[in-house]
């Protein structure tokens, strides 16, 4: 059993918290939007905080709009019925991506989507939505492998188009039209696409900048198992070995939002993680579980931890609700994974103004992740992620003296049965393997139902 780093009593250095929660519907749009237990879907984004829903036009499993213009309705009218904005991302066609006439009709159509929103909703409340041009263009098999001018001319000729649009409402305020939605998990050279984004593109008309990051694309299994093709890269270690890797890489979200914060500098676009899991994949035998059990818990509450040390503003996991596959937080039925369980927690502790301090324990404490928050209200929290099998003994005063307000303790960790279990804190407590603790002063306001 592990103990913890001796108590501190310099001062720790505030900030505010900015970074907003967000989601990809994807493959479970329909239980969002339409199914029988929708209702408890959207209560538990809601509980995350949900601000932003990434939706597809073209390319992914939604509705088609012009095909099925009442449910792509209904999947956007459900994300602006949980307090949220849409994301509307427009990808794909088909190569040759630099051909004139091809380009020329994907913005047509792409305009039909973004004239069909006003008339719906009306101009004020569309210029507040996000619009994402393309999806991960320098990933062969997602977005084509495109060259980063064969994307600009793409971003020009749609960005434009939608700007004309939204100008009539935006006053003084920027479009937040966005991209590149690029694959930095394993990509090299992905922050030039950002950077020459920054540099080429009319301010106007670029509100964000979008990144993709996950904790590794392999399969946990050996790949001979599965009968896949690895295009040259090695198989990931298996077991205990692969857990480690996958959770040592956690604190690379906080130094690649940091990167791009600093190409960000001197210009108002966004800092978005528009993608983020911890394995790429969407099937059980592939990934294992490790993208909703307690490992994924622990690995997306730390990597929140670390996006929002780096500067990020949005974060937006892949994805929200699950359809039969490993991806989504929340299965159909509305049931919350652990994962999903673990983001309620801490975006009801963790929340958009808040004053936040992260304790140093790095050293001391390598597996263990700390952020504490407090509100002009008087709230007083802070969660401890542990991103190890081993157990963690937790002195909260140890991190930071002003801890010793906090009386309630939510833990979820594998003597929780999958379950967030209230208990009252006096002096230490353990988190007993992978799993996340808050400790706060206002227990009676957190729900954990």
């Amino acid at each position: 059993m592990a103990s913890r780093s001796p108590r501190s009593t310099a001062m720790l250095t505030e900030q505010r918290m900015k970074m907003r929660y967000g989601f990809n519907e994807i493959y479970g749009w329909w239980h969002f939007s339409q199914g029988e237990r929708r209702e408890v879907i959207q209560k538990r984004l809601r509980l995350m905080d949900t601000r932003v829903v990434r939706v597809f036009v073209f390319d992914q499993p939604v509705p088609d709009p012009f095909k099925d213009w009442h449910s792509f309705e209904g999947m956007l009218q459900a994300i602006l019925d949980i307090g949220a904005k849409p994301m509307i991302t427009f990808a794909k066609f088909p190569p040759p991506y630099d051909r004139v006439k091809s380009v020329r009709e994907f913005v047509s159509r792409s305009s039909e989507v973004v004239w069909g929103c006003i008339e719906r909703w009306g101009g004020n409340e569309v210029s507040e939505w996000y619009w994402n041009v393309w999806n991960e263009p320098n990933n062969l098999i997602v977005g084509g492998n495109l060259t980063f001018e064969q994307y600009l001319k793409i971003y020009d000729a749609l960005s434009e188009e939608i700007f004309r649009q939204l100008a009539p409402f935006l006053g003084e305020r920027c479009a937040l039209i966005g991209g590149p939605a690029i694959d930095g998990t394993y990509r090299a050279y992905w922050t030039d696409w950002i950077a020459r984004l920054l540099s080429e593109v009319d301010r106007r008309k670029l509100g964000f900048v979008s990144w993709h990051c996950y904790g590794d694309w392999r399969p946990a299994v050996p790949s001979q198992t599965l009968g896949l093709e690895m295009w040259g890269s090695p198989d990931s270690p298996s077991g205990d070995l692969f857990e480690r890797l996958l959770l040592s890489r956690t604190p690379t979200y906080e130094a690649r939002a940091r990167s791009v914060s600093r190409l960000l500098e001197g210009c108002s676009a966004l800092n978005v993680c528009g993608e983020l899991n911890t394995v790429s994949h969407h099937e059980y035998y592939y990934t294992l579980g490790y993208n909703q059990n307690l490992l994924g818990a622990a690995y997306y509450a730390s990597a929140l931890i670390h996006l929002i040390r780096g500067g990020t503003d949005l974060e937006m996991r892949w994805t929200a609700t699950a359809h039969s596959d490993a991806y989504g937080l929340i299965y159909r039925d509305g049931v919350p994974s652990p994962a999903a369980l673990a983001k309620q927690l801490f975006a009801q502790h963790v929340q958009f103004g808040d004053r936040l301090q992260f304790p140093p324990n790095r050293i001391a404490a390598p597996g263990l992740d700390v952020i504490v928050a407090k509100n002009d209200s008087g709230k007083t929290s802070a969660v401890f992620v542990n991103t190890s099998r081993s157990a963690a003994t937790v002195t909260p005063e140890d991190f930071a003296p002003e801890l010793d307000v906090c009386s309630t303790l939510f833990r979820l960790d594998a003597t929780t049965r999958d379950c967030i279990v209230a208990e009252k804190i006096s002096g230490q407590f353990i988190l007993n393997g992978y799993g996340i603790g808050v400790i706060t002063n206002q227990g009676a306001q957190t729900i954990i139902d």
